[in-house]
């Protein structure tokens, strides 16, 4: 092998490490992200349904909310502290985006990081075209 051919498995190596990685702390953290939105159209909601129409609908959409917000604190923390699962991926994806700037740099870590960016998007417009 040279040393362009390990550099590949390098490379291909750490695009998985940081992918799985990455998106085990995205499945926790797009609860709280997603909370931040989902307030705001509730209170847009609440505010244009003058006549309370969709109150059914909005009761729905609060409920599903609350229940989010308690199932990404449960995967997050544990009482006030933050659960060492939880923690330990943080620290895991700090090592290997160390180690991608120290063997690509930083080009090597923005490509990394928007490659992920990309799948992860292209997953999203994949799974509603059905």
């Amino acid at each position: 092998m040279d040393k362009q051919d390990i550099k590949n498995l390098k490379k291909r190596y750490l695009v998985w490490f940081y992918k799985t990685t990455k998106e085990a702390l995205d499945k926790i953290e797009r609860k709280f992200t997603q909370l931040e939105i989902d307030k705001f159209i509730m209170k847009e909601l609440k505010a244009k349904d003058k006549d309370k129409r969709a109150q059914k609908q909005i009761a729905e959409f609060q409920a599903y909310i609350l229940s989010k917000e308690m199932d990404g604190v449960g995967l997050k923390y544990e009482g006030k502290q933050m659960k060492p699962e939880y923690y330990f991926l943080e620290l895991k994806l700090k090592a290997i985006e160390k180690v991608i700037l120290k063997e690509f740099g930083k080009k090597g870590l923005e490509q990394i990081k928007a490659l992920y960016e990309k799948e992860m998007t292209e997953r999203i417009l994949k799974s509603t075209e059905h």
